[in-house]
């Protein structure tokens, strides 16, 4: 496994400091957390690498939505009411709903496609508000994911994108390849869900269209029901580009992305850093340098599909 880093504009502040004690209080730090799901335990590893420790000088609270908005809204002001002292949110929905729930307390967002188009921070070097935190995207990486794509895809015309339209980051990413697929001589596919309850219709729709190569995001909503995502691709063999390499591993085609479990582990660290009294406003939002390709070749036998050489001994990973 190849070294990942990260961009920091902190430099050494990124060393371990001594916990804070809340002995006037008498009470431990809280920290709230918007829908948990498996990816939230390199957040709690890294919570624990740092000292912390849920029950002893911590406490976690958590509230689920499940990815719907509204219940992404009562989630938040659940959180802001208790209070906590810092809510910690995976992606723009459910960061916008933390947004609104508080401008005091400190938020820390996870796996953000473009912070700054989503209104969240000023810029990426001083947010300027009470947020910061981390993002998943970073220059060229949409046109790196269809160029492979494309290599690996005889014959590709039809791009399928499945999108979340209330995610803002969803928007930017839909943005990059209306400019990107055309550009390849590719024709893009649009493919917005907003609930759940529009999973069959949207795929129905979209196999209406004839597509023959499938590409998503890796916002909450859309990664509840990658399970059956996956699952569909394989029944319309069709293959699919995902974001990471835990999607690849449980049968998806190919994956090219930033290194999802280190984004919450820095998380973590975020949470750490405001804590010992560091104000949002002042901690740079951080940008993924390192990116993984996880290629799945059972996949790709099963597609009837030969994935370049070059392709194979360039990945981080193969599947086979």
């Amino acid at each position: 496994m190849k070294r990942r880093e990260f961009i920091t504009l902190l430099g050494s502040a990124a060393a371990v400091w001594p916990l804070v004690t809340h002995a006037q209080s008498g009470k431990s730090p809280r920290i709230g957390i918007i829908d948990d799901t498996p990816m939230w335990d390199h957040f709690r590893q890294g919570l624990r690498d740092l000292g912390y420790v849920a029950g002893q000088n911590i406490a976690i609270e958590y509230r689920s939505a499940q990815g719907n908005v509204d219940r992404l809204r009562q989630a938040a002001l659940e959180l802001a009411s208790l209070p906590v002292n810092v809510i910690v949110a995976y992606g723009s929905p459910a960061t916008r709903a933390a947004r609104q729930a508080t401008s005091t307390i400190p938020i820390v967002m996870i796996g953000i496609g473009d912070p700054v188009r989503a209104g969240f921070v000023t810029n990426l070097a001083r947010p300027g508000g009470n947020i910061t935190g981390n993002s998943n995207l970073a220059p060229d990486l949409t046109g790196k994911r269809m160029e492979i794509l494309k290599e690996c895809v005889p014959g590709l015309a039809r791009v399928a994108f499945l999108w979340n339209p209330d995610n803002d980051s969803n928007l930017a990413f839909l943005e990059e390849l209306i400019i990107v697929v055309p550009a390849l001589g590719l024709q893009l596919i649009s493919v917005p869900m907003r609930t759940s309850d529009d999973f069959e219709a949207v795929f129905a729709a979209m196999m209406q269209r004839r597509p023959n190569a499938f590409v998503t995001t890796s916002d909450p909503l859309i990664q509840r029901h990658i399970g059956q995502i996956i699952d569909f691709m394989a029944k319309h063999r069709l293959p699919a580009m995902y974001q990471t390499k835990e999607e690849a591993r449980a049968g998806g085609f190919m994956a090219y992305g930033a290194i999802q479990p280190d984004l919450f582990r820095r998380g973590a660290w975020y949470v750490h850093r405001i804590l010992q009294g560091a104000k949002p406003a002042e901690l740079p939002v951080e940008q993924p340098t390192k990116f993984e390709l996880t290629i799945n070749l059972k996949t790709a036998k099963a597609l009837g599909l030969d994935v370049p050489l070059h392709l194979q001994q360039r990945a981080d990973e193969v599947i086979e």
